[in-house]
């Protein structure tokens, strides 16, 4: 993968993200009269800084990326000149300083809404559900599912799209519950099919929980003609060129891309011979794919070389769907799906605490830097989604109840507007060290699961 493709697109996100949040603070900040005397990205030493606007707010870029703040006029951390008493974060009611905490992750909400709608108004193709043949002895050959089939609702929600049908039936898994679906096919039948995950393991989602389940997306025999490449990958940086038909690999000949893939996902790090015909003419090609560590539990290394096959646009008609929708029916479709994303991220936090799901699921900057730079590659659609997804993230992370986040000082608000008076001073001092704690915590586990992925890898 492209280095530079992946910080930029790290540090756009990051970006991005870092404003919106902090924005969503200054702007109700500045509604109920608070005085703003900082808005910074970034942490640290200032790489740049200018004052603005009536207040004098200094704005500013700081060295370290991985957050932001907004600084308000507060007795509690300097002195307060008499004339702007009224304007001291600190002498806001109870209310009006939820509602300037709230505003931060609320704003990340928000974007995650607006970048969906923007999607699903401007059309997203994507893989129609259509079902493989599912392995033997899972839920889904378990429940009748056949070849080709295709689902049309899966409890009583109309599914579309494949993205749409996994998101409901990962759901249904993820609480241990059957999911009923409603499929047609080839010879339009319908029927429906029952799925039972009472018993089905859950902890581990790293691996594909809806794969392991014998839900696998159906993929017809495809030639094995080399379609698109990813810029800066193991095909491209080879000499491989859109057209070239793979006719053996290492001397045993090809029939179908999936005789390329296999073959390319058993040889991690190792060399191989591709026999190509360009053009009329034969060459032969000598690459090693790059080593990839498959997620979850037993994982394996396979190789990758960032090559997709060439498809006939029929084929892409017959197999594929535009989503898309009108500017109402758009919004509210964003808003569910922002809604149902980030309660699923709360469900797995839960499960996570009471151990049903493995803290290994946890990633840290690494994985999140190496996810947007993948997606940057695929195309500005791919990233789009990568950044509602991770700014729905922070919107869950932030409402945490964890003292030094800001759901941290909403429990304490709440507690006030309960309580009738603040907080007392070293039940905050105590919160505040307790939180430290368990950020520091979490973020080095974070960090260990990013490195042992990329030493895997």
């Amino acid at each position: 993968m492209n280095l530079a493709v992946t910080v930029g697109a790290f540090l756009l996100a990051l970006g991005v993200l870092i404003v919106i949040h902090e924005l969503g603070h200054y702007a109700v900040a500045r509604i109920c009269g608070v005085k703003v005397l900082r808005f910074s990205v970034g942490f640290g030493k200032a790489l740049w800084k200018r004052s603005f606007g009536q207040d004098g707010t200094e704005w500013t870029l700081c060295m370290l990326p991985l957050g932001g703040y907004v600084k308000m006029l507060d007795e509690r951390e300097g002195p307060v000149a008499g004339h702007e008493l009224h304007r001291a974060f600190n002498r806001k009611t109870v209310w009006q300083r939820f509602a300037i905490v709230f505003a931060g992750p609320l704003a990340n909400f928000a974007l995650a809404v607006l970048l969906y709608w923007m999607l699903f108004l401007g059309g997203v193709r994507e893989a129609r559900p259509i079902v493989a043949m599912p392995d033997a002895g899972t839920p889904a050959a378990a429940s009748g599912l056949a070849r080709q089939e295709t689902i049309r609702s899966v409890d009583g929600n109309s599914v579309l799209t494949w993205q749409e049908a996994r998101w409901h039936i990962l759901q249904a898994a993820l609480e241990k519950r059957t999911a009923k679906l409603e499929v047609i096919n080839p010879r339009n039948e319908l029927a429906w099919r029952v799925l039972d995950f009472s018993e089905f393991p859950m902890e581990d989602l790293e691996s594909d929980p809806l794969s392991r389940a014998g839900l696998r997306l159906y993929r017809p025999e495809i030639a094995p003609v080399v379609g698109k490449l990813v810029p800066g990958d193991v095909a491209e940086t080879a000499g491989l060129q859109a057209g070239d038909k793979v006719l053996s690999i290492d001397g045993g000949a090809v029939l179908t891309w999936d005789e390329v893939v296999e073959a390319v996902r058993a040889h991690p790090g190792k060399p191989m011979v591709l026999t190509l015909e360009r053009e009329g003419a034969r060459r032969e090609v000598k690459l090693i794919p790059h080593p990839v560590e498959t997620k979850g539990k037993g994982g394996s290394r396979i190789g990758r070389i960032g090559a997709a096959p060439q498809l006939a646009e029929q084929a892409i008609q017959d197999l594929t769907v535009v989503a898309r929708y009108g500017p109402v029916d758009g919004l509210q479709k964003a808003f569910s799906r922002a809604w149902e994303t980030a309660v699923f991220s709360l469900k797995m936090i839960g499960k996570m605490l009471f151990g049903e799901v493995s803290w290994r699921n946890l990633s840290g900057p690494i994985t999140i830097a190496d996810y947007a730079g993948q997606s940057a590659q695929l195309g500005i659609v791919p990233y789009l989604s990568f950044l509602a997804l991770i700014s729905i993230s922070l919107f869950v992370l932030n409402l945490l109840p964890i003292p030094l986040l800001d759901g941290g000082h909403l429990m304490y608000y709440a507690i006030e507007i309960f309580k009738g008076s603040p907080v007392s001073e070293r039940l905050m001092e105590l919160g505040q060290k307790v939180g430290l704690t368990l950020l520091l915590f979490l973020m080095a586990f974070a960090f260990y699961n990013d490195i042992h992925r990329t030493l895997a890898s």
